[in-house]
């Protein structure tokens, strides 16, 4: 299971964006993070970066990972639904939920997501 925020594992830096302009603003090494976005999610793949899609619906994960995403994040809610499809099709991309506190760990796990990630950690 990835844990991306967590304090007591280790973790690549995540930086926030909206534009591509925002892109060379980053520090090197750092994953990129937004939400779904065509012009960004374009322009990752087509430079080869390591990239986090926050994502709202099915449709929106299934381009995120046709993109190369690392990771496809969103609501817990959503997470299983995304996980059951990127299991059947086998996405390259992993699945994190976002949660706030490290008491929804085992609720994720038993759900056979990939992962977790805290939501201070894409602010």
């Amino acid at each position: 299971m990835i844990l991306i925020g967590d304090k007591l594992i280790p973790y690549t830096d995540i930086c926030s964006i909206s534009t591509v302009e925002d892109i060379k603003n980053t520090k090197a090494n750092s994953f990129i993070s937004f939400g779904y976005n065509e012009k960004l999610l374009t322009y990752c793949f087509e430079n080869d970066l390591d990239y986090v899609v926050i994502v709202t619906s099915i449709k929106e994960a299934i381009y995120a990972n046709s993109l190369n995403a690392r990771y496809i994040v969103c609501e817990k809610i959503l997470a299983k639904s995304i996980q059951k499809i990127a299991d059947n099709y086998m996405f390259d991309s992993k699945v994190l939920a976002l949660i706030e506190s490290s008491d929804e760990i085992e609720e994720i796990a038993l759900n056979e997501i990939d992962g977790i990630i805290y939501k201070n950690v894409l602010n």
